[in-house]
């Protein structure tokens, strides 16, 4: 008889090797789907790791006739909104026609639970301070659309085929896991405080401040940050919510307050003990002043709160990443 395993798409990337590991931890069994694109192999640091693209209906056939699949948690998009903007195509044959191909394989065996790694940008600009689940949805770049032309699938396929989901909005993820055995490997790099760990590595290195005239007390953009192991723990217990027969949900995951982009350099510099460099920039078209998420229902609903999501915590956490990365290579 096989075992029953949670497979996680994008597994080998940030936030879904933190969630494998948080799985395992809990002493789940895993299946790590990734292309490698921009995953690490070094990432999978539990279950079985299968080398191959989430597109592939063939290669889905085959992990779900070898394990018994209780879960699906899917982290296989591409993030990068900038790019999204130059070419949409990209965003939309990975991000939507991809999650089509994963729901049709779930459908044809007969797996029900799928837990979604959404994105707060499926809100757009907003004007309200903290931003809660019934928030209008108005993605501003094509990323976003990506992501709300998924979850609106998700609430298609519930109604026709029974497919139960949790979705995951998030702010910015940030930190890296408390032990150092997993962080941040982005290239290109584009998170503002992995950026700010390598300019306070590297005095050659200046941060881009985007935008100094934002209607902000310090005059810089403002945003939530979460820190990825809480964020892979809301996983793990949004995919027990759907184990023990929870309705469909969609939740925020934010820290429920914000920091401007100067203050993460201030607090990185504090933790880093080393001077962080700075070149002012234009605003970003469609940045918005101020992001940051309520948390209430995910906390109400899931037993959930934001544990390790302070800001010194996330920063020496990646700064700790990144020195171990140093001394390794």
């Amino acid at each position: 008889m096989k075992k029953q395993r949670v497979l996680i798409t994008g597994g080998a990337g940030y936030i879904g090797s933190h969630t494998n590991l948080e799985l395992a931890s809990a002493g789940y069994e895993t299946v790590v789907l990734d292309n490698l694109v921009h995953g690490h192999r070094r990432l999978v640091r539990a279950g079985e790791f299968v080398p191959g693209d989430v597109g592939d209906a063939a290669a889905l056939d085959r992990i779900f006739e070898q394990y018994d699949i209780a879960a699906a948690l899917h982290f296989a998009a591409f993030a990068y909104a900038g790019e999204s903007v130059k070419n949409p195509g990209k965003y939309y044959r990975n991000n939507v026609g991809n999650a089509i191909v994963l729901l049709d394989a779930m459908k044809k065996w007969g797996v029900d639970k799928f837990i979604f790694s959404s994105t707060c940008a499926v809100y757009g600009i907003s004007r309200d301070p903290l931003i809660s689940e019934s928030h209008p949805r108005r993605p501003a770049n094509p990323y976003g659309n990506t992501k709300l032309a998924v979850e609106r699938m998700l609430e298609d396929y519930g109604a026709a085929h029974g497919i139960r989901h949790v979705i995951f909005r998030y702010f910015n993820a940030a930190g890296a896991d408390p032990r150092g055995r997993l962080g941040e490997l982005h290239d290109p790099e584009t998170h503002l405080i992995p950026l700010a760990l390598e300019a306070a590595a590297d005095p050659d290195r200046r941060v881009r401040v985007f935008g100094t005239d934002y209607p902000t007390p310090d005059g810089s953009c403002v945003r939530d940050y979460i820190h990825v192991s809480d964020l892979a723990r809301a996983h793990r217990l949004g995919m027990e919510y759907l184990m023990n027969g929870g309705k469909s949900e969609v939740f925020n995951l934010g820290a429920g307050r914000g920091f401007s982009v100067k203050e993460v350099l201030d607090h990185a510099r504090r933790v880093t003990q080393r001077k962080i460099r700075t070149v002012d920039r234009p605003r970003r078209k469609g940045d918005p002043h101020h992001l940051a998420g309520s948390w209430k229902k995910a906390r109400k609903t899931l037993g959930w709160r934001p544990e390790l999501s302070d800001m010194e915590t996330m920063i020496t956490h990646a700064w700790n990443w990144r020195q171990g990365l140093e001394t390794s290579q």
